[in-house]
């Protein structure tokens, strides 16, 4: 059975992989062919070793026709191309719990009927049935959106500029829009103004203040108990974490705060994880145990209708479904349910006899309902620490029966310390593969935070929200003192210099012998020299990052959505020109894109970093960069009391003229020119920092936000320093920039366009892209490429991480 049940994985796993999926006629064909080669195989040999691939095959066979309907029938629903970035009018019902933030809220939205341009687009098939919405009132002026709180279950009608699901495609980053498929979202949609002036027409407003379902009422309950904590504890710093545990939205808790969790490893107690979620069903699971063994002291023979251990199997099953209902049932609390849940099932039909093949089926059971699931860390790293435990345990748990307190105490104890043994040493293979980096100082701080978050957070905060007051308030205010007492250790444990080891994201060859060596390491007690397992994960955690060869140059234009981002390398230096866009509070392309690029890459400081001028979109993520990476030097054309300014080591003026010299590639910044700086009249686009770099070969010129009057300047006062084979588009390509005169005197093989997806800017202007393609420039554009990767060596070629890395789900 196990073998089954992993190649079924393993089947959907590979269709994850593909660039597309095929038709149902060619899935139909292909599993009858599998299928005829798995009977020969099984049948028709007496060979029992053909046996085994056989089943394997098959049952992968059947994972990926699986996984391949469950993706055909999810993106069945589309949003029209000729649709998108147009406004619309939605009814419908507020999905989920909405997340307050300082711009706005978002929330799902359960999409009931659709108008637009007086037409009832209701009955047009495939339209997304719940799409992604957010309802922004920080505007000021003539166009200001009025924001009313809404709450689950309320039925709305809201004019909605709806777009297609798309997201940044970056080499290690986050995927947002199979994330958005695996959460049924098909569509993301901004609400719009809520006055027609033309029609003098309201469109945003509440038609009913409850839609009865079962998921709306979860839903409601869950922002209650969400309410009363805010309630309970306003202004307090970590209400959030108190909500990640109640209601499990993670949402509210800030960036920094999740910065200092994941270095010292405890981000996976921040919210209703599987270890709570079994925690709870355990805790149930024993005294329904202790009292149904009893007879709940009530004279009855209960033991002999029910065994108290099935009794105790089904009352852990169904705590863990009420906790997970409280999580809004979300897909990771999900995944530990059903996994609780087969448990359960093997106790009352008395199939415990092999814990790997429980395991097993949990496994298949998870992606049998959600596929997406193989694409998730935590899907591995939760599986993975489980099959770790059993191994290193040898499949058995049998504690002691030992008659005295104290023997059992330290008996549990020790039984403690081996499994977070055995669990920190054979998730590293696994941690390093997924993020680059371990957490040296992971196993103290799980030693204080996993008891305290278990035994006393957890329940102080859920009896908390249900307990009426005063006494709620002093229940939940003290889970706050002792998660602030245990963020205060977090943060100094974070803060220790050698808390976390960051190599490069290591290639599957690698993770293999370094998880085979992992598992020589913890085999049984007599297994020979165990200790050769650690010499399999040197080249894991030692191995450095890659680099160009001497007078190469290797450039990555990151996907930062609507903003500029480079990271330039040469032999032993790195450069960033640019940090991307700022997208709120504590949220920014440093944090989201270019921080987790470097880090899997293996990169722990820069060189320089140059921000070309204070634009958000250019700035937003440098402070950020500054307070997580080393950085030698900081070039820049912004004001001395600049915070980013004021942040660096290190800090120049950009000016014409500078040059320098690293491992045979010449750096020259060719503008602004230093009498710039005492002008006023100039904004900052004027005074943008354009870099040139040149190996023997090959040039590039990185012009930000320079328009028409700086691009003439240039080409009137240096046009031979112009020319270069490569050029990032001036200003995104506005209608304010790249005149023919300077596309001539550049004369670039080709131009890199980095800008959002359907922007606000309408980047790049059409008569502006255009001009481009009548001198036969190559265009590249970062909404439509991903990343964009430039190698100059002995001779330029370019990638697309979008082409070079496509998936089945991109652009649908």
């Amino acid at each position: 059975m196990r073998a089954v049940m992993l190649g079924f994985v393993v089947g959907v796993a590979i269709l994850q992989q593909q660039a597309g999926l095929l038709s149902p006629l060619v899935l139909a064909i292909i599993t009858s062919v599998v299928v005829g080669i798995s009977f020969f195989l099984y049948r028709l040999t007496s060979k029992s070793y053909w046996r085994l691939p056989a089943r394997m095959l098959l049952a992968a066979a059947c994972g990926f026709v699986w996984a391949s309907a469950f993706a055909h029938f999810y993106l069945r629903e589309s949003l029209p191309a000729e649709w998108e970035n147009k406004d619309v009018v939605l009814v419908g019902t507020v999905d989920s719990l909405p997340f307050h933030f300082e711009q706005g809220q978002r929330f799902n939205f359960a999409v009931e009927q659709i108008h637009a341009d007086g037409l009832d687009l209701t009955s047009r098939a495939n339209w997304p049935s719940k799409v992604a919405l957010s309802w922004y009132g920080a505007m000021h002026g003539a166009d200001a959106i009025p924001v009313t709180n809404v709450q689950p279950g309320e039925r709305w009608q809201l004019r909605v500029r709806m777009k297609r699901p798309h997201g940044n495609a970056n080499p290690y980053g986050f995927d947002y829009e199979v994330w958005l498929l695996e959460q049924g979202l098909r569509a993301t949609g901004t609400v719009r103004s809520d006055k027609d002036e033309t029609e003098n027409t309201h469109y945003n407003k509440r038609l009913d203040g409850f839609v009865w379902s079962w998921s709306n009422l979860v839903e409601r309950s869950r922002a209650s108990l969400r309410e009363r904590i805010h309630a309970a504890l306003p202004q307090h710093a970590y209400a959030g974490v108190l909500v990640a545990l109640v209601v499990g939205d993670q949402r509210e808790i800030p960036q920094s705060d999740w910065t200092v969790f994941n270095r010292v490893g405890i981000g996976h107690l921040i919210s209703i994880s599987g270890l709570h979620i079994t925690m709870i069903a355990g805790l149930l699971a024993g005294l329904v145990f202790y009292l149904w063994r009893n007879s709940f002291f009530m004279g009855t023979s209960l033991p002999l209708r029910l065994p108290a251990q099935k009794a105790a199997a089904v009352a852990g099953a169904l705590m863990a479904f009420v906790y997970v209902a409280l999580a809004g049932f979300g897909l990771p609390a999900q995944r530990t349910m059903i996994m609780l849940t087969v448990v359960a099932i093997a106790v009352c039909t008395g199939r415990t006899s092999g814990l790997f093949s429980v395991l097993s089926l949990a496994l298949a059971v998870v992606v049998l309902f959600d596929p997406w699931a193989v694409m998730s860390p935590g899907f591995w790293l939760s599986f993975s620490a489980v099959a770790i435990i059993v191994f290193a345990s040898g499949g058995q748990f049998t504690p002691r029966q030992d008659e005295k307190l104290k023997a059992r105490m330290l008996d549990g104890l020790r039984s403690a310390s081996l499994t977070q043994y055995a669990v920190t040493i054979g998730l590293i293979p696994l941690t390093m593969l997924l993020f680059g980096q371990i957490s040296l100082i992971s196993p103290v701080a799980n030693a204080i935070a996993i008891p305290l978050f278990s035994f006393v957070v957890t329940p102080l905060a859920l009896l908390g929200s249900i307990a009426p007051a005063p006494l709620s308030i002093y229940l939940l205010k003290l889970a706050h003192l002792f998660v602030e007492l245990l963020a205060q250790a977090m943060a100094y444990f974070s803060g220790l210099p050698m808390a976390v080891w960051n190599a490069p994201l290591p290639g599957f060859a690698l993770f293999l012998l370094a998880m085979l060596g992992m598992l020589w390491l913890l085999a049984p007690k007599a297994w020979p020299m165990r200790w050769l397992g650690l010499i399999c994960c040197l080249p894991l955690v030692f191995q450095r990052p890659q680099h160009p060869d001497d007078g190469d140059l290797q450039i990555t234009a990151l996907d930062v959505g609507q903003g500029m981002a480079l990271l330039l390398e040469t032999r032993h230096h790195r450069l960033l020109y640019d940090t991307g866009p700022g997208l709120g509070f504590e949220s920014d392309s440093g944090s989201r894109v270019i921080l987790p690029y470097l880090h899997a890459r293996g990169i722990n400081e820069l060189d320089t970093m140059v921000v070309s001028h204070n634009d958000n979109d250019h700035s937003g993520g440098a402070v950020t960069i500054l307070k997580h990476l080393p950085v030698d030097t900081v070039s820049s054309s912004l004001n001395l009391a600049s915070p980013i300014v004021l942040a660096a080591k290190k800090h120049r003026r950009c000016e014409a003229g500078q040059q320098w010299v690293w491992d045979g590639v010449s750096f020259e910044m060719l503008q602004p020119v230093s009498v710039s700086y005492e002008s006023t009249k100039w904004k900052p686009n004027a005074r943008s920092c354009v870099l040139k770099v040149s190996t023997r070969r090959f040039s590039v010129l990185l012009a930000g936000d320079i328009e028409a009057i700086q691009e003439d300047e240039l080409v009137n006062s240096i046009p031979q320093k112009l020319k270069a084979d490569i050029l990032l588009a001036p200003h995104h390509g506005s209608g304010t920039s790249s005149t023919t005169a300077f596309l001539k005197t550049v004369q670039p093989s080709i131009a890199i366009f980095q800008v959002g997806y359907l922007n606000r800017y309408h980047h790049p202007k059409p008569e502006v892209f255009q001009r481009y393609a009548d001198f036969g420039i190559k265009r590249l554009r970062t909404d439509e490429t991903g990343a964009i990767g430039i190698q100059f060596g002995a001779s330029l070629t370019t990638s697309a991480f979008r082409q070079e890395n496509a998936r089945y789900w991109f652009g649908r």
